[in-house]
């Protein structure tokens, strides 16, 4: 089973994670801003496309990357 909150393959190209190449292109401080946003997405669409606990994870996930 594909792990859709912590490594998605469809975030993948090669050996590069989509997250690290975000986080490289930009400065921490909109890094961070960059994590709250989406955390906030997750929050705020959780159940809405499907499945509200792997939403509130994918956003915990990203609350993680904030701390």
């Amino acid at each position: 089973m594909t792990e859709m909150v912590n490594n998605p393959a469809h975030y993948n190209a090669g050996d590069i994670e989509c997250i690290d190449a975000i986080k490289a292109a930009l400065t921490p401080e909109e890094f961070a801003g960059f994590c709250k946003g989406n955390a906030l997405k997750y929050i705020w669409r959780a159940g809405k496309k499907g499945d509200a606990i792997q939403d509130f994870k994918k956003s915990s996930w990203y609350i993680a990357k904030l701390i």
